[in-house]
């Protein structure tokens, strides 16, 4: 393929860091004066995101996109897959879901693709001077190279340099890298530029003969070593992710701070909906998923879940549906997300088994509402309103902002009220009311990803919470922007890199 420049970042192994050292290159590009997007031929995630033309992609890529200063756009990401089960996906195509696959109906499927993934690449191209291209998992991974859309097979397709990153702080370093390395066809090693030693704990002059063995071994440069970093925080996908975010949030409580609880669903998905409030200097939040915990909370979020049936039942078999009905009784405010909006009513069925087997389970019974499945999905970005007294605290008149994915279908009852207006839908003006919230206002729920992304609405969210927890939110919450702060944690990660890593090299070898 002609026209833009490509580098493509490959793994040893999963979570060795690709992810978040694409977003930096996408960064570092972007300042260097490049017209840069990032690309990942085929993700797996739970984290996904709603583009401005209404299509479903990887998260990863949409963090990515962001640090390059552009909108998202799912050619960034033609082909998503969220799993439904510990068995099965559904597979998403270029923003649309086309159906749910087992494991081995997919790598049946999967030689259609190539042609998709192509044209995805090619229109990345003509719009731009570099691609970031990230890969998936191992490089290596020998029994599925025939059917390989998203490592080797990609890196030839886009004539792209590549950069093998191990992971130093999990052990095993050389035998990763060089092992990896030696796995490659000739051809395949041919576009490695070198390698990166990432998550380095200590002084990088401690590593320095290691460094040497391992371009001495290979007689592959090493291009930089970067160091493990905790205070630079990215929007992150993966369930290896959200696992260290429950061991880093355990007996972290602050004295002073809100605690909001997010219930840790077998099934949990957009648990980014929670980046803003876990950044917030004035919240304590913590994912748990002991029925005993709850009440050390001020507040309760039910997150968002690819299979809510079965998540459901999974809550109800830990004693967890109990306690949340006991929390809200006693004074506590229980949210719900998406999937756990829906959970929140008196009932949910799945008459077309689009999620699970069982076709319908009771409720928490928090709403005055019924939930059903159906196989059209709703995906669309979306503009909304408070609406007046839907809420127990003042909002400000400010446009909310976030997004929808959902294929349940959610009928009030007469005791619930609207919580939201939506008056925008993919650019198109709407008058459609949404959410639903008791009388009382402690507990609501709501299908619109990212609302707590709109600063006004969470700050007036934790100031209610803080109120009835007879707590002071510190002022420095108030001031929290978290677009800024985002945009923040997008150049400390360009400039942690980039003094780490030999960019000039890489830039001239592509």
């Amino acid at each position: 393929m002609s026209g833009a420049k490509s580098i493509m970042f490959l793994g040893t192994g999963s979570d060795v860091g690709k992810s978040v050292l694409a977003a930096a290159f996408c960064r570092i590009f972007r300042n260097e004066g490049f017209r840069v997007a990032p690309f990942k031929a085929q993700n797996m995630a739970l984290n996904s995101f709603i583009t401005p033309q209404g299509g479903e992609m990887g998260r990863a890529q949409v963090v990515q996109a962001e640090a390059a200063g552009i909108a998202p756009h799912v050619d960034m990401n033609p082909i998503l897959l969220k799993p439904t089960s510990h068995m099965g996906s559904q597979v998403i195509v270029l923003g649309k879901a086309i159906g749910n696959f087992s494991a081995g109906g997919y790598y049946e499927y999967k030689k259609e693709l190539l042609p998709i993934v192509r044209g995805a690449y090619q229109r990345l191209c003509a719009q731009n001077d570099v691609i970031v291209i990230e890969g998936a998992g191992s490089a290596v991974e020998l029994n599925l190279k025939g059917s390989d859309l998203v490592n080797m097979a990609m890196a030839e397709m886009a004539d792209a340099r590549c950069i093998l990153v191990g992971d130093i702080d999990r052990g095993g370093i050389f035998a990763s890298l060089l092992g990896s390395y030696a796995l490659l066809e000739p051809s395949e090693r041919d576009r490695v530029i070198g390698f990166i030693v990432n998550k380095l704990r200590g002084d990088p002059r401690l590593f320095e003969d290691g460094v040497k063995i391992l371009q001495e071994r290979s007689g592959v440069p090493v291009l930089g070593v970067v160091p493990y970093f905790q205070d630079i925080s990215l929007p992150e996908e993966d369930s290896v992710a959200l696992g260290r975010r429950m061991a880093a949030t355990q007996g972290k409580a602050a004295p002073d701070g809100v605690r909001i609880g997010v219930v840790r669903l077998p099934f949990i998905s957009n648990y980014t909906d929670f980046d803003a409030l876990e950044n917030d200097p004035g919240v304590d939040l913590v994912y748990f998923d002991r029925p005993a915990e709850i009440f050390g909370f001020d507040a309760v979020i039910l997150p968002g879940s690819k299979n809510t049936i079965e998540d459901l039942e999974a809550l109800r078999k830990t004693g967890m549906t109990d306690v949340l009905s006991a929390f809200y009784k006693s004074g506590g405010v229980v949210v719900g997300l998406c999937g756990g909006y829906q959970m929140m009513g008196t009932v949910v069925r799945d008459p077309h088994g689009m999620e699970s087997s069982i076709e319908t389970v009771p409720g928490l019974g928090l709403l005055d509402m019924e939930t059903e499945m159906f196989p059209e999905k709703t995906t669309s970005q979306v503009e909304a309103g408070v609406m007046s007294g839907s809420l127990p605290f003042p909002t400000q008149s400010e446009v909310l902002s976030g997004y929808e994915i959902h294929m349940g279908r959610s009928t009030p009852g007469g005791s619930a009220r609207p919580v939201f207006r939506i008056v925008q839908r993919d650019g198109k003006p709407m008058d459609i009311v949404e959410g639903l919230s008791q009388p009382d206002g402690r507990a609501w729920g709501t299908y619109i990803h990212g609302i707590f992304d709109n600063d006004g609405f969470r700050n007036s969210f934790l100031e209610d919470i803080a109120r009835r927890s007879g707590k002071k939110l510190p002022a420095v919450s108030d001031a929290f922007s978290f677009r800024l702060w985002k945009e923040e944690q997008y150049d400390r990660l360009a400039e942690l890199v980039r003094s780490h890593v030999d960019v000039a090299r890489i830039i001239e070898q592509m």
